[in-house]
């Protein structure tokens, strides 16, 4: 198999990933994906698109991670993950598909407005 390729978005954050036949390393920006992100909640979302479709240990996985926090740039990984997975066979697609890994969190933090200390909150009224 060739380099198969995917990319995630999560609110500001990006991720590029890259699949090559292997044993099952997982690399995030030249680190391996444990020390990269340290907490259990984190490391799930790139471990469960591989368990869903029982992939662990076929390929070796790099990841290019930018933009944004741990949380958004985990989800976006798993996306990416998701997508290259449904690339290589698309037989993993419709598992995939169940656990909601294809949809795009379009949330994202609004704007600060003029006038106002943050996107919505306003100064303390005072009526005299």
């Amino acid at each position: 198999m060739e380099m198969i390729n995917a990319t995630g978005r999560r609110k500001a954050s990006v991720a590029r990933v890259y699949f090559r036949d292997g044993k099952g390393k997982i690399t995030i920006n030249g680190k391996d994906y444990k020390e990269y992100f340290p907490l259990e909640y984190l490391r799930y979302n790139i471990e469960d698109p591989l368990a869903t479709v029982e992939a662990s240990s076929k390929y070796d996985i790099y990841i290019n991670l930018s933009g944004g926090g741990v949380k958004g740039q985990a989800e976006a990984a798993k996306m990416a993950i998701a997508r290259a997975l449904a690339k290589i066979d698309e037989d993993n697609r419709p598992p995939l598909k169940a656990k909601g890994y294809f949809h795009r969190d379009a949330r994202v933090v609004e704007r600060k407005k003029y006038g106002k200390p943050k996107a919505r909150k306003s100064f303390q009224f005072s009526k005299r």
